[in-house]
């Protein structure tokens, strides 16, 4: 009974965090219980469990006598925020980790990527999110492997990689992710302190630089829309 119960509370997860990569569900849009067990066909159960995973996840936020909702997409100052406070925290993160990681912690964070390297095999969207959260679990692992918890759960309280993930559906990303990572770990691994800080920190920049062109193409397009529109808009030099 139990494991019927989890099997069918991870299809529950899995279909939707495709949903919700895909964007079939809403930024801002609200979720419940009812409505979910009726259109996936299974009881509340599993959809609860999968919920409360998901919150956990910080894909969505419980609202008291109101089910779920669905966070709102990160504005651009919130972005940029988000990038200004990791380049203070992890590369710093890494450095520690390069000098006090053990064996254990070293090895967890290979497994992590070598489970990211195999779904980036599969081209779907649950796929995709998949690989962000074990994008996330791996920047946990070395935040942990740092010792300092106090840096761990303030960047945990970000959520930054679902965050980011949910921007966009981009293979190319994973791609991308994947190379920096291995130039994490390795320095990490070959205990190299400045290496790993050096590593993080242009994971992180070249990271930021893959993500703010959403920007600069959601902000060209509200001033072309303008334009079409018949307002006054910036005109070309």
């Amino acid at each position: 009974m139990d494991r019927t119960r989890g099997r069918l509370a991870d299809e529950v997860y899995d279909t939707l965090l495709g949903q919700l990569m895909s964007l079939r569900i809403e930024p801002g849009s609200r979720v419940t219980i009812d409505a979910l067990a009726r259109e996936l066909r299974v009881s509340q159960t599993p959809i609860r469990d999968a919920l409360n995973r998901m919150e956990a996840d910080g894909l969505v936020v419980r609202v008291p006598h109101a089910g779920y909702r669905i966070p709102p997409q990160i504005t651009r100052e919130r972005f940029e925020d988000m990038v200004e406070i990791r380049l203070l925290l992890e590369p710093a993160a890494a450095r520690h980790a390069a000098e006090r990681a053990s064996f254990e912690q070293v090895s967890s964070m290979r497994q992590m990527l070598d489970d990211m390297a195999e779904l980036v095999e599969g081209d779907r969207h649950v796929a995709y999110g998949a690989f962000g959260l074990r994008d996330a679990a791996f920047h946990d692992l070395v935040a942990d492997s740092a010792g300092n918890q106090v840096v761990r759960e303030a960047l945990a309280r970000l959520h930054t990689h679902v965050h980011l993930f949910r921007l966009l559906y981009d293979a190319e990303v994973t791609y991308l992710a994947m190379g920096e990572h291995e130039e994490v770990l390795g320095a990490i691994a070959a205990r190299d302190p400045d290496g790993a800080a050096y590593a993080m920190r242009r994971h992180i920049l070249l990271s930021r630089d893959r993500f703010r062109r959403l920007f600069d193409e959601s902000e060209e397009a509200g001033r072309s829309g303008q334009g079409l529109d018949g307002d006054t808009g910036p005109q070309e030099s």
